[in-house]
């Protein structure tokens, strides 16, 4: 077996290097993906004659089940083995929004150039891969997707496991790709307490009056941003679950409300934010000043490109 981020139970912390080791459960050997290496070795292939590829994704892009995806294809091309993806529902399915990755910010949490929330199961992402020929050397994957009954982009569908630790809630997957962007930044996105991604603040935050106190959470958040200080900030909890509401898009307004109540704005980023954004403009345009229409419009002509190429894999009717 092989695991991704989080490790083969889902019950990992993020970014924890995770070894290789023996399931308890079944008594069966794991090859960590998030650990020394992200990709199969050929050694680690040797005897398989198929990997079946079953991951609940949350479809934004720096979430790193897509990055693992994107190497076991090419591990299983380099090794003429067939994958079988077990298609699952993608509780963002139902927009596109955000930044399109540029070459020069590719990373492992964010390795092609797609928008922040792309809008793709990881089957449809799978076919992507292989279509636009990002394996890279002519090498195509030999893919059979399993798809989903009875689901198409439109329709509401609500985990009924968290995908992650700090994901705990609908609400937080909802929130996720636009809370996330404050990993990037000196403000906490909530890791540390209870409600992850459904919150933000900072020690210094100016015009708030919520507020919340980070702690060392084993499994959850070892070190969390301003551990043991109290943050002053926004509380985005809402109805959970069947009863939350879907966004309609990526939310820059919070981005841009903290920015703009912190004293410290010239540490308020720090390098990671251009990983997570994809490019330096969103950066440039919040010292800038400019507002999130201003924003949102200047990337709007690299999401219709994109959507153009995403409709050649879908799989399900879309959203549109």
């Amino acid at each position: 077996m092989f695991s991704p981020e989080h490790g083969f139970r889902g019950d990992q912390a993020d970014g924890q290097i995770i070894e290789s080791s023996v399931d308890p459960v079944s008594n069966l050997p794991i090859i960590s993906l998030y650990g020394s290496y992200r990709k199969p070795s050929p050694e680690d292939l040797k005897d398989i004659n198929m990997v079946i590829f079953d991951v609940q994704d949350v479809g934004v892009r720096f979430y790193t089940y897509i990055s693992t995806l994107f190497y076991v294809m090419q591990a299983c091309a380099e090794q003429d083995l067939p994958l079988l993806i077990l298609d699952r529902p993608n509780p963002n399915g139902f927009y596109v929004d955000g930044p399109v990755l540029k070459p020069e910010h590719s990373s492992f949490i964010g390795m092609h150039a797609v928008p922040v929330v792309y809008g793709m199961t990881i089957g449809e992402y799978a076919l992507m891969i292989n279509g636009e020929g990002w394996l890279g050397e002519d090498l195509k994957c030999n893919i059979q997707v399993i798809p989903v009954e009875n689901y198409d982009h439109r329709k509401k569908y609500i985990l009924p496991v968290s995908p992650s630790p700090n994901l705990p809630t609908m609400n937080s997957i909802y929130l996720y790709p636009s809370i996330a962007f404050f990993e990037g930044t000196i403000i906490s996105e909530g890791r540390g307490t209870e409600f992850p991604f459904e919150v933000f603040g900072h020690p210094e935050m100016m015009n708030c009056t919520f507020t919340f106190i980070p702690e060392s959470i084993p499994g959850k958040s070892t070190h969390p941003k301003h551990q043991s200080k109290t943050c002053y900030g926004v509380d985005l909890r809402v109805f959970r679950d069947e009863n939350v509401e879907r966004p309609e898009g990526l939310n820059l307004s919070w981005l841009l409300f903290a920015f703009n109540n912190i004293r410290d704005k010239e540490n308020f980023f720090t390098d990671y934010f251009e990983l997570l954004a994809g490019d330096s403009l969103l950066r440039k345009q919040i010292i800038m000043g400019l507002t999130e229409d201003e924003i949102r419009e200047s990337w709007q002509k690299e999401i219709e490109n994109f959507k153009v190429i995403r409709k050649n894999y879908l799989l399900y009717k879309d959203f549109e």
